[in-house]
């Protein structure tokens, strides 16, 4: 497994120095995780299902060997699209892009 997070300025000024020092007690608003290959899904799918719990905005769970990636918000159930797409950051990370298909190419 692999992950990424990102957390609004704001938020993160919010906290105390020693917070920051520390593990932060705040839930990002924006999470990738990547399934490697001795991930079991269901257990990432839960932790993304608790993070959503606790105010994400957007996650995205990559799952090469599905060839799929799962997105997360906070309003809806989880969107299923192929890993052969170009994925945005919508309005919590604007101007963010991920071009998967070109990621599926240079596996090859």
């Amino acid at each position: 497994m692999h992950q990424r997070t990102w957390v609004q300025l704001e938020r993160w000024e919010a906290l105390t120095p020693e917070q920051r020092r520390k593990f932060p007690p705040l839930t990002p608003d924006f999470v990738i995780e990547l399934r490697s290959e001795t991930d079991r899904l269901g257990p990432l799918q839960d932790k993304m299902k608790e993070y959503l719990e606790n105010e994400l905005r957007l996650g995205w769970l990559i799952d090469p060997q599905n060839r799929q990636v799962e997105i997360y918000r906070p309003a809806g159930p989880v969107e299923g699209v192929s890993l052969l797409t170009t994925l945005t950051g919508e309005s919590v990370l604007p101007g963010f892009v991920l071009q998967l298909e070109q990621v599926e190419t240079t596996r090859r």
